[in-house]
């Protein structure tokens, strides 16, 4: 299975214009598509997508996107763009695991980790990351071990642990990192009353090339109490949400005569039905 995971970001109406400021932030940066509802861009030629989904969800640091830089003059430029309007949690210094790194919500609310470190340790200039806290806290680990079992083409390039001597988080996650269908994730325990949790403002997307597929993956996330939602939405046990999709569904998507009657169809259901949506598309 080879699925082309990528993020969702969901916008209160300005998806075109992050993914526009996004493009002057980020070299080898450009605008796919470009819909009233949806605007796929690639940044250093990964894949995102915006979505204008409305106000009811809004970013917060239990999902940020790690960028590795090699150099301080990228790391300058990057925080300087990034940080203008943002809002700064840790503010760009030397610290025991980086000779220079930041944590910033930029002016859209999207959380970014700028990091100074070798490139080769990761082959991926920007990799989402995952903070488990509050009710989360502690499942880091299972959460790397689900996904990468869930994924046929994953594996674990390593879960590193608190120790004795780093005081209550001994044991939890200090940072891991594993790799789901060639796309690199990391995980960490956070520790403290952090007041946010994963939810709708972001979410992953999975294209299937067929139904078995969608099945497959539809049942496997929301096992031991994750979440059906609609629209191909859901939640896995974690909270993360994903959105399990055919990779057919730009193409029924895009027409102008017909993808209206495929919008219709997709509301009215839960796990997508390829047959049902084609069926829309066909019809007089």
């Amino acid at each position: 299975m080879s699925n082309n995971i990528h993020p969702c970001f969901w916008y209160n109406g300005n998806a075109k214009a992050a993914a526009e400021f996004y493009c002057t932030v980020f070299p080898d940066s450009k605008i796919t598509v470009d819909s009233a509802m949806v605007v796929n861009f690639e940044l250093y030629g990964q894949k995102f997508m915006g979505l204008n989904g409305g106000p009811q969800f809004t970013f917060n640091p239990s999902v940020s996107f790690m960028v590795t830089c090699e150099h301080d003059a990228e790391i300058d430029e990057l925080w300087n763009k990034l940080s203008d309007g943002g809002f700064v949690m840790m503010p760009l210094n030397k610290y025991d695991w980086s000779e220079r790194y930041g944590f910033l919500q930029d002016k859209f609310g999207l959380s970014w980790q700028i990091y100074k470190g070798n490139y080769s340790y990761v082959n991926q200039k920007i990799t989402p990351t995952f903070l488990f806290i509050g009710d989360n806290y502690g499942r880091a680990e299972a959460s790397v071990k689900f996904y990468t079992k869930v994924f046929s083409s994953a594996s674990i390039d390593s879960i590193l642990l608190y120790t004795k001597e780093e005081g209550p988080q001994a044991g939890k996650v200090k940072h891991a990192q594993y790799i789901l269908d060639g796309k690199v994730f990391m995980a960490m325990d956070g520790f403290g009353p952090h007041q946010f949790a994963f939810n709708e403002a972001i979410s992953f997307v999975i294209e299937c090339k067929d139904q078995q597929e969608i099945d497959y993956y539809w049942d496997t996330l929301i096992a031991d109490g994750g979440r059906e939602s609609m629209c191909g939405w859901l939640k896995d046990k974690f909270g993360v949400s994903w959105q399990v999709i055919p990779n057919v569904i730009g193409k029924l998507m895009s027409d102008p005569a017909k993808g209206q009657s495929v919008m219709q169809a997709i509301l009215q259901m839960k796990k997508l039905d390829i047959a049902k949506m084609e069926q829309a598309f066909n019809a007089e």
